[in-house]
């Protein structure tokens, strides 16, 4: 997504530079699955297990108090007109601080339609397509996979540009502010995730 939104900016900027204000007009950003996929490890997938490495997230308890249930290794893909995530999911269910019971791993899948939400990447209409059938396991997985992986892979396209645009001076000698930014569709076409916009930025 940041490497869409940089190409993005500096292809509007360059094409009127000279103008003051590049009026607002209508582009197309393309954005990969690996794309999505990092932003929701960097925005999800941050808690350490026993190695140190940030690479899970805890739904319910941690190592330490025995019981637990987490998630790690997403994988984002497309599948016709959704986004589809696929989790592994790891669980030790049982009762006591020692958590006497049963382990259980297994993956579980979601999947989404996206949508534009004025300045931001959404999702919208879940559809779990696989959970562990468990049904202690299911009543835990559901509504994070619903409700918050959704949630924490949307994207502030707006933020995004402006937090790029901060650099601009380094490479192009100007300033460049970003007074507007509407996103108007988004459509999964193959490989990528088409999303059509309207922006414009002030050069100083």
């Amino acid at each position: 997504m940041v490497s869409a939104i940089r190409r993005l900016s500096f292809a509007v900027v360059s094409a009127t530079l000279f103008l003051g204000i590049v009026p607002a007009q209508a582009i197309e950003a393309k954005v990969t699955a690996p794309a999505l996929e990092r932003t929701l490890k960097r925005q999800l997938f941050n808690e350490a297990g026993p190695d140190g490495k940030l690479d899970r997230h805890y739904i319910k308890g941690n190592l330490a108090k025995g019981c637990y249930v987490y998630v790690d290794d997403p994988h984002v893909s497309f599948k016709e007109d959704r986004v589809v995530v696929t989790v592994k999911t790891h669980a030790k269910l049982g009762v006591g601080r020692a958590c006497f019971g049963i382990s259980l791993s297994t993956e579980s899948q979601v999947s989404f339609i996206p949508e534009a939400e004025g300045e931001s990447v959404g999702f919208r209409d879940a559809r779990i397509d696989h959970l562990s059938n468990n049904k202690e396991l299911d009543l835990i997985l559901e509504p994070f996979l619903s409700k918050k992986l959704p949630q924490q892979m949307k994207i502030n396209a707006a933020e995004l540009m402006r937090t790029l645009l901060v650099k601009a001076p380094d490479s192009t000698g100007y300033t460049l502010t970003l007074t507007s930014l509407k996103l108007h569709s988004m459509l999964v076409t193959g490989d990528v995730l088409v999303v059509d916009l309207d922006a414009a930025i002030k050069v100083e």
